[in-house]
Formats: structure tokens, sequence, C-alpha cells
């Protein structure tokens, strides 16, 4: 969001100050700053008076024209700074107003407050301190302005998306999943910031061979996390994601908490279109927070009984916590082959949550190269993982219907297809006559997957000849 910005200083020493300070701001488009009380006002009864008169949007016009920030000096006149403050806070409700003045103490700060400003910042001047109070306000302002009926569509505060991966257990694909989602929605065009919160054993900094001395860690402490201090935290890597990672030292991971959890994700989608949470698969304080938080929660199982036990164990632990509902929960498939007994329509039978319509399929050769050499971002676009993992981004709308469909063929994006079948399709044979593995043509199909068997009693081939399957929620299954 660009935030404009009115100084209202009368010292041209501290009005050029003031200036520098606010050209360093990102997303900041600051006005030249006006001398005293008299000229702002009047820039601002025109900027709304220019902007909403002949328009049919009427007020929504008028106060889309106004600057979401005016920065306002003690020593401006002729009339007093706080007179100043609440006149403007009275005409104009939706512009946040920050107070420069030397003199921060309680009295002048529940003054300022009284009448009407949204924060005081103390001279000298500082950056940390002047972007922290420019943002606040102008989350602030943007919030008012929803519902004065300025721009409905946009949203007050944080606006990110905010996507938390989990693991049912060890070993599923957390990391591997987060990494690709994370690469899918940047090649998209999104800003996209990964966050490492496997407090103790975080691994995305070995998949994308990173060596940074910044961590999660130390924004933990800080209580209002300004621009720089974000930028100085997040490493920005050469993919053009933005990293926050792990501690090197688990022992520390136990600093970071729930509230600074909120705080640190909160910054973040103020600043990232999409942030992308690696949660891992123990549970603490700080990630759980984060799924609470997310718009979309992903838990990630493979398709063994071990596993989708820790899922169900891991959704009903959420549900006790009240976390979050199974219902309102993703579970992605991963390791997903044709003769796999357990599949999708189990999962989420066993689970009780959603199953994403795409699974990743068990391809780890092709994955291991990269791995190893710690460069998951240059694993070949032909991959059947990668493919469906930037499907699922797509899925979740994390990038565009054309970007997640690009690069791959109406039947690489199944990779339950054998080279054999895929031969009789572009030859052809239509997909139900027979034609590819399978039992004969008068094998007979098993009960759905929503029969009363018990859990691991499937067997045998997971689609009979002629039917839909293992990757087709409806697929039947034959019983052992």
């Amino acid at each position: 969001m660009t935030i404009r910005i009115l100084p209202a200083v009368g010292d041209p020493d501290a009005a050029r100050t003031v200036s520098a300070l606010l050209s360093q701001l990102p997303d900041a488009e600051p006005a030249p700053a006006v001398a005293d009380s008299t000229a702002l006002v009047d820039a601002l009864a025109a900027a709304a008076k220019g902007a909403g008169a002949p328009s049919p949007a009427g007020p929504a016009a008028a106060v889309e024209a106004l600057p979401e920030v005016v920065l306002v000096h003690e020593r401006i006149g002729p009339t007093p700074a706080l007179e100043l403050i609440r006149e403007v806070a009275l005409r104009f409700p939706a512009v946040g107003v920050v107070l420069i003045t030397a003199d921060a103490g309680p009295a002048l700060f529940s003054a300022a407050m009284d009448a009407g400003a949204r924060g005081i910042v103390g001279l000298p001047l500082g950056y940390d301190e002047l972007a922290a109070r420019v943002q606040a306000a102008a989350q602030w302002s943007a919030g008012v302005r929803v519902h004065l009926g300025g721009n409905p569509d946009a949203a007050p505060g944080p606006s990110g998306t905010l996507v938390t991966v989990t693991g049912a257990k060890g070993g599923v694909g957390t990391t591997v999943t987060a990494v690709h989602l994370a690469l899918a929605a940047r090649a998209a065009g999104r800003s996209v910031a990964l966050v490492d919160l496997d407090l103790q054993s975080g691994d995305v900094a070995s998949y994308l061979d990173v060596q940074f001395r910044r961590s999660v860690v130390d924004l933990a402490g800080i209580s209002d996390i300004s621009v720089r201090v974000l930028q100085d935290a997040v490493h920005d890597h050469h993919t053009g994601l933005g990293l926050l990672l792990a501690p090197e030292e688990g022992e520390r991971g136990e600093e970071v908490d729930d509230r600074a959890a909120r705080q640190i994700i909160g910054a973040l989608r103020s600043r990232y279109e999409v942030v992308l949470v690696d949660c891992g698969s123990q549970m603490q304080s700080a990630n759980a927070a984060a799924v609470e938080l997310a718009d979309v929660a992903l838990l990630v199982t493979t398709p063994d009984v071990v596993a989708v036990r820790a899922a169900k164990r891991q959704v009903r632990l959420w549900d006790r916590l009240q976390i979050r509902k199974a219902e309102e929960t993703t579970t992605v498939v991963n390791r997903l082959t044709r003769n796999t007994e357990i599949q999708p329509p189990l999962v989420a039978k066993a689970t009780g949550t959603q199953v994403a319509r795409t699974h990743v399929p068990a391809a780890f050769k092709e994955l291991q190269p990269c791995v190893d050499a710690g460069r998951m971002q240059d694993l070949d676009g032909r991959s059947t993982v990668k493919q469906a993992l930037w499907a699922l981004a797509g899925e979740l709308g994390l990038v565009d219907a054309p970007a997640a469909r690009q690069g791959r063929g109406s039947h690489r994006a199944r990779p339950s297809l054998t080279g054999r079948r895929r031969k009789a399709i572009a030859a052809g044979a239509a997909p139900g006559s027979g034609t590819g593995p399978g039992p004969a043509p008068g094998a007979v199909p098993g009960s759905a997957a929503g029969s009363g068997s018990r859990f691991g009693a499937r067997r045998g081939s997971a689609a009979a000849a002629g039917g839909p399957g293992p990757f087709d929620p409806a697929g039947p299954y034959e019983e052992g």
C-alpha cells in the first residue's frame, strides 16, 4: 500500500530532516512540507473538495483523495499544535495525525491522544521510530476509510495471505512443500515471505543453501517491529523470496512465544502479499498461533497408517486447544502411488479434514540431487513432484490459474499414469477402454471409500479397469 504523507513543519531545518527521512520509507509518497497550520488545513480541504464534489462517488472519492498520514511539528503556527491536531481530526477523520515533539512525556502523550493524534515521534528524529509511527497511523487510516466508504476493497491492517504448512509427523515432506509453494507464488509475481517456525530443527536454510546470522529470534524481544528492523532480520534470497529463518541454536526457540509470533506475522503480512510458514511437526505456542491466524492451514501426511494416525492426533489437538477446527484444515497427501493401500478419501474420512485435490507422487529420486546440494530451487521443471506442488499452489489460489497450468500437460498433471497408459491415450484410446495396466475387464471393483470397513483394511489395486485412478477422490477400492 502506498502511504501518502503530508508534513506540516514550520522550521526549515526540521523540514529538511523530515523530508530526508520520509524519502527513505518504503512505499511512502511524501508531499512537500507546508509551513503553517493555515496552509495545512487549506491543502486538506482542497484535496477533499477537488475530488469529492462532482464525483458520483461523493464522500468516498473525497476520502480517498486525502493523505493517509499528516505529520505536525510542535512549533507549527499560528495555531498551536494540539489545537491543529484536534481540528484535523474533526474535519478529516480518515487522516492519521502524528505529532513531532521534543517532549515525549506521559502528560503530552495523553493530551495528544485526547486531541486525536495517532502517535508521537520524539526529537531528534530517528528512522525506526518515525517509520513505525507512520506505518501504524497509515494502517489505522486504512481501517477508518473502509467504514467511511473510501476504497471498500481495501482491508484494514495486515492484508497478506497467510499459509501454514504443518507435518503430521517428521519426515513427511513439510519443508519441501512449503518451499515449493513459496517458489510457485513468487514465480507468479507475488511478494513472498517464507518463515521457518520449526524452531528447534528448521531446515529451510539447508534446503535453499542459505547462511544468514539473523533469525526469527532476533524479532522476538522487539515490542514494535519497524520496517528497518524487519528488513535486517529477513534474508533476501536470490530467488526473490524473503526468508525469516529458524535459529541455529534450537534452545533459543523458546524465546519466541505466541505474542511474538503474532506480532512478527502481522508485520510480515503488512509487507508481503503471501506469507508461507513452515510449522514443522511439533506444536509450540509460536506455531500454534500461526495456525490459528492462518487463512489456509495445510497438514501434510504420507499415505501410511502411522502418518495418518499422527495427522488425526494433530487435528484433535488443534480442536481441543481451540486452535483450528478439522473442517477448516486442508490435508495434503504426499508420496502417493497407484498401489498405495490408503488413498485420499480414506485420509479425509480418518482425519475429518478436507483433502486437497492435488496429490504429490512418490518420486524421491527426482528430489535427492537438489536435497543433497541444498538447492531445492533448481528442481527440474519436468519433475512430477514440482508439477504437483505448483499445481497445489494454483489450487490454493497462491498463483493464477494460467500460471499454475504453465509447463505441464493434462497427462503430466496426473503422475499416476504410467508410460504405457500415456501412450495409449496419446494414440487415441479412450481412458475407460481398458488399455494399459489394471485388472481384467471382468474384475469386480470393491466398495467405495465411504464403506464401513476398518482403517487399514484396503488391499489390492487402487483402480479397476475402465474406472478412475487413485487420484480421483471418487475412485473405487478393493477389499483385501
